[in-house]
């Protein structure tokens, strides 16, 4: 911003197409050359012309507008002060609730140390810069993530925070700030809230969201050290990409409905792979698929390669392709004579019985072991995202003048953002104590006690969703159906928060897991 000043009255006498200036907090722009470059049309700035336009502005847009268009900025008003705080790269919010409390000076809390400081330093401003420019441009167009940001990811150690603490952390170095040694869940809880504020729903699906619930299956189920460590090299590398593909149409929830079939060539040294898969997270642009199949005698997963005879194609859904949601066909030739089945092969999709996962026809143990972090994942991405709705309510509240007065004047607007505030502290307090109990319990543990508890959290986290996505329509009004402008957080929000209540299992389906596992604790005596 220039350090020259002008009077009031300067600024007055530009209000000509020749010079058309204004002033927006005490700051002067000069918007002569940018008239028939603003979205808005012209005669919105000609209105304005050789005003102070601060009420107007503040009415429609954000400070973050002002701050892109910050070369039109020519100096200030003589004697006078900006009064808008500018938020930089890497700040937190000044907004009430916009942040968790315990990143609030004010407030302390039990859970967090230094090291979950220095991270979510680390990653707010590595979000900021890095990955929000990139996920909005991609939500927008449509596009996959870039091998670039990938790369980027790679290289500060998101790609292995993103999979929890274990011993793939072990010797790399985080953002610059700790070792993976210190990685704990809160560690975790933080990349995955840090991680949304990129504030793109297909994108945040599409940033690597395979990779975290399938590459953790080869961890902890490989039968080979060195097959295991030449597949997760690849993946952390960034060079090869992998996804879980479980779902199918006849199995979504249920995944004892699937009719994918795996069946062993004659000399048993591989399997033929034959069927479908539905709704594949990054299916689209995937290396590696990790694959529930139907065995001779139950559920097994193996480990496909893409080749010949895999086939993705694009599915079209609410949110952005930029997630790769994919159909996938694993096809096998079928000869009209029974024998050439037998001996001819070489068009089916054959995977090395060594790419088996786990044991064979014990796949469901497979399947199941991860279900609790991914399901704890999206608890801690969507309780995040809805208090940034929230916050984006807060401060159009406070900006938007109808009926001659702030919104936020209305006790009726009052009480849709109390009820806001209350789920999104409730649901990161409930969310916090589960985290903490994870760090106290190995994953048998883990398995054992807080598959309930975490089902019960995620279904009441996407119902609150529901009811701070429906208040925050009503309380942006036409914005909040708009995908460009003020709303366009509220429209995407609204557009896919029912993603969360579907994915990892159905709200339904989980609320009966925790009420299912609480009475079989229950003592025989209550009976």
């Amino acid at each position: 911003m220039s350090s020259k000043t002008f009077t009031r009255d300067e600024v007055a006498k530009n209000n000509t197409d020749e010079s058309l200036w204004f002033v927006i907090d005490s700051k002067v722009y000069d918007v002569t050359d940018f008239i028939d470059a603003h979205p808005g049309g012209e005669s919105v700035l000609k209105q304005v012309a050789g005003t102070d336009a601060t009420e107007a502005f503040y009415n429609l847009h954000r400070q973050e507008v002002l701050q892109k268009y910050s070369s039109l900025c020519i100096g200030t008003v003589q004697g006078e002060t900006p009064k808008v705080i500018e938020q930089k790269a890497g700040d937190l919010s000044v907004v009430p609730y916009g942040e968790p409390t315990w990143l609030t000076p004010q407030f302390k809390s039990p859970y967090y140390n230094d090291s979950h400081r220095r991270l979510q330093k680390a990653l707010r401003i590595f979000v900021d810069e890095e990955v929000y420019p990139v996920a909005q441009e991609c939500e927008a167009e449509g596009k996959i993530i870039p091998q670039e940001l990938i790369d980027k990811m790679s290289k500060n150690g998101i790609l292995h925070m993103r999979l929890g603490p274990g011993k793939h952390m072990h010797g790399v170095d985080l953002m610059g700030v700790m070792k993976g040694e210190e990685f704990d869940y809160f560690h975790d809880m933080i990349v995955g809230q840090e991680m949304v504020r990129a504030n793109a729903r297909g994108f945040q699906d599409g940033n690597m969201a395979g990779m975290t619930i399938s590459l953790s299956a080869v961890l902890q189920f490989a039968n080979d050290e060195a097959w295991k460590k030449k597949i997760a090299d690849e993946v952390f590398s960034g060079k090869k990409k992998i996804c879980l593909a479980i779902t199918e149409a006849f199995a979504g929830s249920d995944v004892a409905g699937i009719r994918t079939t795996a069946e062993k060539t004659p000399d048993g040294k591989h399997y033929i792979v034959n069927g479908t898969k539905k709704w594949i997270t990054n299916g689209v642009f995937c290396d590696y698929f990790v694959t529930g199949v139907r065995t001779d005698k139950g559920l097994s997963v193996v480990l496909i390669e893409r080749q010949e005879g895999v086939e993705t194609s694009a599915i079209k859904t609410s949110y952005s392709a930029a997630a790769g949601t994919a159909y996938i066909t694993f096809d096998k030739y079928e000869f009209p004579i029974p024998f050439l089945n037998r001996l001819l092969t070489s068009n089916s999709v054959k995977v090395p019985v060594e790419h088996l996962l786990g044991k064979e026809n014990k796949g469901i143990y497979v399947i199941l072991a991860n279900f609790n972090h991914e399901r704890w994942m999206m608890c801690s991405a969507g309780i995040r995202m809805a208090r940034l709705v929230t916050e984006e309510c807060i401060k159009w509240s406070n900006q938007r003048i109808v009926f001659g007065k702030k919104l936020i004047e209305q006790p009726v607007i009052r009480q849709k953002l109390a009820k806001m505030i209350a789920l999104c502290e409730s649901n990161q307090a409930w969310l916090e104590n589960i985290t903490y109990q994870m760090t106290q319990m190995p994953y048998a543990q883990q398995s054992q006690h807080l598959a309930g508890p975490i089902g019960l959290l995620k279904m009441f986290a996407t119902r609150a969703q529901h009811e701070i996505a429906d208040e925050a329509v009503q309380i942006f009004g036409g914005r909040a159906l708009t995908q460009t402008g003020m709303g366009k957080t509220i429209e995407m929000f609204h557009r896919t928060y029912k993603f969360d209540a579907i994915l990892g299992g159905a709200e339904e389906v989980l609320g009966d897991l925790g009420v299912r596992q609480a009475l079989k604790n229950m003592p025989k005596s209550m009976l």
